[in-house]
C-alpha cells in the first residue's frame, strides 16, 4: 500500500492530485444548498438540452415504455427498436448510410480502434487526440506514428514514408477538447484517400454545434468524408453514450469485431429517448449552434480585452492559459469564490507547462452573464498577477 500512498503524495506535491466533488445539480447554472448559484463553465451541455422540457419528456416516454435498462447486450436481446430509431436519426444528421450506438464514447473509441488495426498496421494520430483514442491505438498493438497537432503537411510526410504493407488508419478530432481549435478536416480526408488510409474523425465537441448540428465535416462539406465519424450523446445532445456513423459494411464489421460493443449492456432507454429528443430540438432550431458560437466569440473577445492569455477563437471551448499547475488551481479557487465553476485542467490531460482554465460556453449562459464573467475572471487574474 506504500506505493499507492507515495504516488498520491507525489501528485499532491506536483499540483496534480484530483478529487471528485458532488454537486446538487448540473448544466450552465448550479443552485447550491446555501442559496448561492454558480455559473458553470465546466459543463459540456453546450446547447442546454440536458434540462430541456422536450428532451426530458422523451426520456420519460422511453422509461415508461421500455423501463430503466435494456437488460442485455445488443447481440443477445438488448437491441430495442428505440436504439435503431436513434441510429437512423444520427445517420441522417451527419449524412452517412448508418450509425451504431455504444454505451459510452470512451469505450467506443477504445473498442473501435482495437478492432480496426493490428500489429502489422500503422496508426497516424494527431498529438493532441483524446485519451480514449490514445488507449484504443495502444490496445490495437499497431505501430503508432504521431504527427504535429493539426499538421496536415507533417501527416503527408509520414504517410509518404510509411511502409506499404498493412492497413493505415489516420485519427484526429475535429474540435479539440482542450484547445477548442479545429482540425484541417478537408485536408485530412484528402490525404487519407490519396494514401489508401482509413480516416477516423472524432466530432464529439462539434456535433450539435457546427454544421447546423451535423458537425465540422458537414460544415466543410465536399468529398471525401471520414470512413468513421464518431461522436457523443453526452455533450451537445444532453444525454449519454457514443455513436459511430459509417457505411453499412463498416457497421457490420464493428458489430462482429468490437469487444466493447459485443460485451456491453445496450444503452439505457431513457438516455436513448433523451438523445432523440435533443435531435428533434436541433431539427426544429438548427441555428442553435451558430448562436452559441456567436456568444462564445463575444466572450472570447471580452476575455482578451481583459488581458488574459487566450488562444485564437475557434469554438465554444475557450481556454485561459496559465502554465503552472498550482497557479491554475489557485485561479479556479478564486473564480469559485466569485460565483463561477471553472475547473483547472492539468497534465496529463494537457501537455506539461500548459495548465489552464477551460471555459465551456453554453446556451444556458446569457450575454449579460458572460459579460459579467469576463470582467470577474479578468479581475481575479490581475489580483494573482496573471495578466
Amino acid at each position: 500500500m506504500d506505493f499507492y500512498k507515495q504516488t498520491l503524495e507525489r501528485m499532491e506535491q506536483d499540483g496534480l492530485l484530483r478529487h471528485t466533488q458532488a454537486w446538487p445539480g448540473a448544466g450552465g447554472r448550479i443552485a447550491l444548498t446555501d442559496g448561492q448559484t454558480l455559473l458553470n463553465f465546466s459543463s459540456n451541455d453546450y446547447l442546454g438540452l440536458a434540462s430541456h422540457s422536450h428532451v426530458k419528456q422523451r426520456a420519460r416516454e422511453a422509461l415508461d415504455v421500455y423501463g430503466c435498462s435494456a437488460s442485455a447486450s445488443r447481440l443477445m436481446c438488448g437491441t430495442l427498436d428505440l436504439h435503431e430509431q436513434l441510429e437512423a436519426a444520427l445517420a441522417r444528421l451527419v449524412g452517412t448510410e448508418t450509425a451504431l450506438l455504444f454505451g459510452t464514447g470512451f469505450s467506443m473509441n477504445v473498442g473501435i480502434l482495437a478492432s480496426l488495426a493490428g500489429p502489422s498496421d500503422t496508426i497516424f494520430s494527431d498529438r493532441l487526440i483524446h485519451a480514449s483514442l490514445i488507449d484504443g491505438a495502444r490496445l490495437s498493438r499497431a505501430n503508432i506514428s504521431r504527427f504535429a497537432h493539426n499538421g496536415d503537411t507533417a501527416l503527408a510526410r509520414l504517410l509518404e514514408k510509411a511502409p506499404t504493407t498493412g492497413r493505415r488508419i489516420v485519427i484526429s478530432e475535429s474540435v479539440f477538447s482542450m484547445d477548442g481549435d479545429i482540425a484541417p478536416v478537408a485536408a485530412l480526408c484528402t490525404l487519407a484517400k490519396a494514401h489508401g488510409a482509413v480516416l477516423l474523425l472524432d466530432e464529439a465537441h462539434a456535433i450539435g454545434v457546427f454544421g447546423q448540428g451535423a458537425g465540422v465535416c458537414a460544415e466543410v462539406g465536399g468529398e471525401p468524408q471520414p470512413d468513421f465519424l464518431v461522436g457523443t450523446l453526452g455533450k451537445a445532445l444532453g444525454s449519454a453514450g457514443g455513436f459511430v456513423a459509417c457505411s453499412r459494411v463498416c457497421r457490420e464489421y464493428l458489430i462482429n469485431r468490437t469487444r466493447s460493443f459485443i460485451y456491453s449492456t445496450a444503452p439505457p432507454p431513457p438516455s436513448v429517448g433523451a438523445a432523440l429528443g435533443a435531435l428533434e430540438c436541433i431539427e426544429q432550431d438548427p441555428e442553435m449552434g451558430a448562436r452559441l458560437l456567436g456568444q462564445a466569440r463575444d466572450f472570447h473577445a471580452r476575455l482578451a480585452g481583459e488581458g488574459l492569455r487566450v488562444l485564437p477563437f475557434h469554438s465554444q471551448i475557450v481556454p485561459i492559459m496559465v502554465g503552472e499547475n498550482r497557479a491554475a488551481l489557485e485561479l479556479a479557487a478564486c473564480l469559485r469564490e466569485r460565483g463561477m465553476l471553472a475547473t483547472a485542467i492539468r497534465p496529463p490531460t494537457v501537455p506539461e507547462g500548459s495548465a489552464r482554465i477551460r471555459l465551456s460556453v453554453t446556451l444556458s449562459h446569457t450575454p449579460a452573464e458572460l459579460a459579467w464573467a469576463a470582467e470577474q475572471i479578468g479581475q481575479a487574474a490581475r489580483d494573482m498577477g496573471l495578466s
